[in-house]
């Protein structure tokens, strides 16, 4: 029997790990690779939760062979991290980061078609890869807007600011105007998070090649006293949830412009 790759390629980009052991591998399969053997399904999907603890992980498959119950594999696999990941096999990580690694892999199949033996290698980060723009309507470009926001959040100063063009311009309410710049939006949001951290929790998400739109609830905290701040006054550990929808243009893969608007009234709450 011959494994349905693309139909593998669709459920692994997903992130469901156990629905992607359950259909297609073996109970006794074996995972062979430069870090270690795992065995049995169990062991597999240990190791995948571990691997992909705040990091997505997206194949972009290159070359596809198979014949005689066997499939060859080259893939460009990207990682997107949306926390800090300092043991991660591939390098330290923290939210927004990307990184692509070429892997080939076998797998060999049993009597049923699923995978009874995994086995890869892989060359260098990023020797050798391909590349998609930054942001889109890929799953891999998907993960990279979930990075973005992990690190926005995370108050990531050197990482968040790279999904942006130079010139992009953020749409704020009207007291507050426009923010132009990719500078002008650090030097904006910096000092705010000194003293209110912006969290922002997802609802809904819509995404093409040149557009992102984004249903969510901005939750801003206060880590210390702030009673002049733009959406009312907070008192350390003080929060507002503030539902927003933000739309998002894309350029060659940037966010070019950002149109916040209010869906609703805030609520208040205390950590």
């Amino acid at each position: 029997m011959e494994l349905d790759y693309q139909a593998y390629e669709a459920l692994f980009n997903t992130g469901d790990d156990d629905a992607l052991v359950a259909r297609f591998f073996a109970t006794d399969t074996r995972m062979v690779s430069a870090n270690g053997v795992r065995v049995g399904a169990d062991g597999l999907l240990a190791f995948l939760k571990w691997a992909h603890d705040g990091v997505r992980e997206v194949m972009r498959p290159q070359t596809v062979m198979s014949g005689d119950g066997m499939l060859f594999a080259e893939v460009d696999m990207d990682f997107h991290a949306t926390k800090h990941r300092p043991d991660f096999p591939f390098g330290e990580m923290h939210p927004g980061d990307l990184i692509t690694v070429k892997f080939f892999v076998t797998y060999r199949l049993d009597a049923d078609g699923r995978i009874a033996e995994l086995k890869s290698m892989t060359w260098p980060p990023e020797y050798g890869v391909t590349k998609l723009p930054r942001l889109g309507a890929h799953p891999s470009q998907v993960a990279a807007f979930h990075a973005y926001s992990a690190a926005f959040s995370g108050a990531e100063f050197e990482r968040f600011p790279g999904f942006y063009t130079e010139d992009v311009v953020l749409h704020l309410t009207s007291s507050v105007g426009d923010i132009r710049g990719r500078q002008g939006i650090v030097d904006f949001y910096r000092p705010m998070f000194a003293r209110v951290r912006e969290t922002v929790i997802p609802e809904h998400l819509e995404v093409s090649d040149e557009r992102i739109v984004y249903d969510a609830i901005s939750r801003f905290t206060a880590v210390e006293d702030a009673p002049d701040f733009i959406v009312g006054p907070l008192k350390t550990g003080e929060w507002y949830d503030v539902p927003v929808r933000v739309e998002y243009t894309l350029r060659d893969g940037l966010i070019c412009d950002i149109h916040v608007s209010r869906r609703g009234e805030r609520t208040v709450g205390r950590s």
